[in-house]
């Protein structure tokens, strides 16, 4: 690092657990989040911010003005902007020394595999479930960390699928994909926002503890936020053996054995 970072970088350098090797691990990963709205919006700055040498950031939606009451990545002049766009140069101004790849898509299919591939850790902040399962598919095939949020009305959740274990289960694990799933979102129902900041901000520690190698990830929990009462619950995750995502994990186990 040169002075400049080691300025920049000073108040993680000085916590004993990352230090210098723990932000040069920053500045050299390579990020994907999906979603720059209400959750990648926190998410992405404070990855932004914390060092991260390579972001993409993957959003196909545009900027709109009811979005600006909670997606802070996005300002009034951005209203009609691509937000992948938008959030980039948001980003570029809050450190210049992060790439930000700005995909104007809604990755999915081969995209979505390649992308997932290219990186070291993704960042699920979506607001669909066939999305979150196309994702979840993805992480699972190339075994990337997968850190997962999800906000709505008042309740907010988090985990993290940390798909390089055996033992880690996959987010189909804990939510198995169905047809018959009621799609539900911030435009029909509304959310409070600064719970999508918590559950970004929450998003965005996760990802560093895992890039840096320290602390204890929630991979195996998951957390839930009531905002109203802020009251936290945590429960025990179980990996699946016969997921229909994960499952084969047991017999490359056994083949390989």
């Amino acid at each position: 690092m040169n002075d400049q970072q080691l300025l920049r970088y000073a108040r993680h350098i000085l916590l004993d657990e990352l230090g210098i090797e723990g932000q040069e691990k920053f500045l050299a990963a390579r990020v994907l989040v999906v979603g720059a709205g209400g959750l990648g919006s926190p998410a992405a700055l404070y990855l932004t911010t914390a060092g991260v040498g390579d972001i993409t950031l993957a959003d196909d939606d545009i900027v709109e003005l009811s979005n600006l009451q909670r997606q802070i990545l996005h300002g009034e002049a951005s209203v009609g902007r691509p937000k992948a766009e938008s959030g980039r140069d948001t980003l570029a101004a809050f450190n210049p020394e992060t790439h930000v790849t700005a995909r104007v898509e809604r990755l999915d299919g081969l995209a979505l595999d390649e992308a997932v591939a290219a990186v070291d850790l993704v960042l699920d902040c979506t607001d669909n479930f066939s999305t979150r399962h196309a994702i979840n598919r993805a992480c699972v095939h190339h075994r990337k960390p997968l850190v997962s949020g999800a906000a709505i009305r008042f309740d907010g959740q988090v985990s993290v699928y940390d798909l390089r274990r055996d033992d880690a289960p996959c987010y189909h694990c804990l939510f198995p994909e169905a047809d018959d799933v009621e799609a539900v979102n911030c435009a029909t129902t509304g959310v409070f926002a600064p719970l999508v900041g918590i559950i970004g901000a929450m998003q965005a520690a996760e990802a560093l503890k895992l890039l840096a190698g320290i602390g204890e990830s929630l991979s195996g929990r998951l957390l839930w936020l009531d905002v109203r009462t802020m009251q936290w619950r945590s429960v025990n995750v179980h990996r699946d053996p016969e997921c229909a995502v994960c499952g084969h994990r047991d017999h490359q186990a056994k083949h390989a054995a």
